[in-house]
């Protein structure tokens, strides 16, 4: 498909030379696989590049999204530990009711979202979701239950996985291996026949799909892939056909939250970080009260489970002047998110300062600090057997547990009482020929004792103490993002997601401030992102300015200069030297980029015959990247071009390509500049 241009050390693919200005060109596609030098393997079908790597901008008040109007809005909040859905009909955007109430829940555990918890039947067919799930679970006889696929926090593997893919494959709680993307595309559908059927019940005729945007939120630090795979579980799980791609957006977690802050009053939020009594209580006297008298002023107003948004910014952002920062830190089930970002006034509009950062620091981590607890009371090797065995024992267990974590406070004087199922006694019994209170007694944990009642009795510092890596994690991460200069004179920081309610996270965040910024917890935040999400599908242009995450480029040939570039990377074809692996930017690490704003490059194939381009794309932390083959520089996707039926009669074909960085996914648009015909253009992150 390609032009030969001789041997070096193996054979080398390329591709004819041609731009614009000159009939050879200073910048050529030399995209090869990944070898330690690239330049010197097979390359790619050769493409040339037509012209110059400039920044082209659009208007940036256009509409990423433009598209068919919708009737309504439908967000999914998708969480690691739970989630939910809620609507807004375009014609009553201040309106957004959440879902009904879920059947089922914890003592003591709002049940407006439902765990993310899946169940699977012996042959693998979708059986149930959330509490159902859980619950049916639960009632199964053991002998039974292992044949089953129970699946819970499993959001968190496309965050974890290095090489995602569609093929990835996620444990169920008896040790069987299921693809992920049946899972998750039966998570989706289950929320699609959730919404749509009462959807349909408050239309009293059936609800067409087409009339929804979707809207599905992902935290802010995950890489294109994971977004992208679950776009394609949208599309698997039939949310909205592949080739209607607007009807689904893809939402940033912190991003909604904060787009939901906008329009927050002052009887809907806890202001605790200033010393002012605020909703009837002094913040600093008790850190948790605040939190535990909203939740009851939420439970009391959750009859209608509709909530009423200012039409235009809240009473909290009047505050704000032109320029004013603030910071949105959304604490997750399985991740901690952060973004900053600036108020635009009149219209309220955001623009993102510094890029998303954050990392697995969310409450499962408290989670996983209880296992080792548990391991190092009764051994690893009897934790391990006991979760194949008895895994609806072990899920009764952390219910049992979750429901005390919450409990924890930083002035709490009572220990905190946690259930051991019976199975648990009786197998640890089986399995040791001892008692569960023999073990408690070797193992020399003091702060935990038993209980004749079946029970493990922990004092509130033992718990306190399974807190503190995970907040320790977080606290770090303020510091060190309060550190940078772009991230000075923060007038407010909002602390959001279902970990946002723990006392001991709210006054480590107090603690660590001392006093910069005051601290605004939005009332029943676990539906932040949520009520947010469904703003942001109303108003996807908001967010006007976002920072790149990564540096993106691709591979090619630039002119020789002897001095500047390495010996190594020469390569003569036809008398000119020309250096190989030379990385083009498209957009820089940590880049402001507008909504609308586009990278444009012009693409030619290497024959008249050849139906598809395809270019590797490559990305990197670094802000400066000079070649593809530096360290940390990365093949992570691959920009695909179909030319067929845009054939024409030019000697020459220029395929003209738009990228787009400033939206939640990097977008690519093409057209075939001879014939001003369209060419279909994708960006593909899961195939390596």
């Amino acid at each position: 498909m390609c032009n030969c241009l001789g041997e070096t050390q193996g054979k080398i693919k390329q591709l004819d030379m041609m731009t614009e200005k000159e009939s050879a060109t200073d910048n050529i596609i030399a995209d090869a696989m990944a070898t330690p030098s690239p330049a010197k393997s097979m390359g790619d079908p050769g493409i040339t590049p037509l012209s110059p790597s400039h920044i082209q901008q659009n208007d940036t008040d256009s509409n990423a999204h433009t598209g068919p109007s919708f009737i309504v809005v439908v967000a999914v909040d998708f969480g690691t530990t739970s989630s939910g859905y809620a609507y807004a009909f375009t014609k009553e955007p201040e309106c957004i009711h959440t879902m009904r109430r879920w059947e089922g829940g914890d003592p003591g555990v709002s049940n407006q979202k439902t765990p993310t918890t899946i169940l699977l039947t012996p042959d693998r067919k979708f059986h149930s979701f959330g509490y159902a799930a859980r619950d049916f679970y639960h009632d199964l006889d053991p002998t039974e239950s292992k044949h089953w696929l129970y699946l819970e926090k499993f959001k968190m593997k496309l965050h974890t996985t290095a090489n995602l893919s569609i093929d990835t494959e996620l444990h169920a709680a008896n040790g069987k291996r299921v693809k992920a993307i049946d899972i998750f595309a039966y998570a989706l559908a289950f929320f699609k026949e959730q919404a749509l059927k009462e959807l349909s019940d408050q239309a009293g005729a059936e609800f067409d799909n087409t009339n929804i945007r979707w809207v599905i939120t992902v935290p802010a630090i995950w890489k294109m892939p994971a977004k992208q795979f679950m776009r394609e579980a949208a599309y698997k799980a039939g949310l909205v056909p592949r080739d209607n791609p607007e009807q689904l957006i893809i939402a940033l977690e912190p991003e909604a939250a904060s787009i939901y802050c906008r329009k927050l009053r002052l009887h809907q939020m806890i202001d605790i970080g200033t010393k002012t009594t605020q909703n009837g209580f002094s913040p600093t006297e008790n850190v948790g009260a605040g939190m535990t008298q909203a939740k009851e002023h939420v439970r009391s107003k959750r009859q209608s489970r509709t909530f009423l948004v200012e039409n235009v910014i809240g009473e909290l952002w009047s505050e704000l002047e032109e320029g004013d920062r603030y910071v949105v830190v959304d604490c997750g089930g399985g991740t901690v998110d952060l973004t900053v970002h600036q108020i635009q006034l009149p219209q309220g509009h955001l623009k993102e300062l510094y890029k998303a950062s954050g990392g697995p620091y969310g409450s499962i981590g408290i989670d996983y600090e209880f296992e080792k607890l548990l391991c190092k009371i009764f051994g690893p090797d009897f934790i391990d057997q006991f979760k194949i065995k008895r895994p609806a024992a072990w899920v009764d267990l952390m219910i049992a547990f979750e429901s005390r974590k919450r409990a924890a406070a930083p002035d709490r004087t009572n220990p905190l009482n946690i259930n051991l199922p019976f199975s648990f006694i009786d197998y640890y019994k089986k399995f040791r020929g001892h008692s569960v209170e023999h073990a408690l007694r070797k193992s020399n944990v003091d702060f935990v004792k038993w209980s004749s009642q079946g029970m493990l009795r922990m004092n509130p510092d033992a718990m306190n103490a399974l807190f503190k890596p995970t907040i320790d994690h977080i606290i770090q991460h303020l510091t060190d993002l309060f550190d940078k200069p772009e991230v000075c004179d923060i007038k407010f920081l909002f602390l959001v997601g279902g970990f946002a309610e723990s006392p001991l996270l709210q006054q480590a965040v107090q603690n660590m401030l001392h006093g910069r910024s005051r601290i605004i917890i939005p009332h029943d935040v676990g539906l932040t992102i949520l009520k947010g999400a469904v703003l942001f599908g109303l108003d996807p242009s908001v967010i006007k300015v976002r920072r790149s995450p990564l540096t993106y480029g691709v591979g090619v040939l630039n002119r020789y200069v002897e001095g500047k570039h390495p010996p190594d990377k020469m390569l003569v074809k036809d008398g000119t030297r020309w250096c190989t692996d030379v990385f083009d930017t498209f957009i820089a690490c940590d880049q402001s980029v507008a909504l609308g704003e586009t990278v444009k490059r012009s693409y030619t194939p290497a024959k008249p015959s050849q139906q598809v381009i395809v270019i590797h794309i490559y990305c990197s932390e670094k802000e400066r990247v000079g070649f593809i083959s530096e360290p940390g520089v990365r093949k992570c996707g691959t920009l695909r071009l179909d030319v067929t039926g845009t054939e024409t009669t030019a000697a020459r074909r220029e395929i003209q390509t738009h990228m787009q960085f400033g939206d939640t996914e990097i977008r690519a648009m093409a057209v075939d500049v001879a014939t001003s015909r369209t060419v279909k253009a994708s960006i593909d992150f899961l195939t390596q």
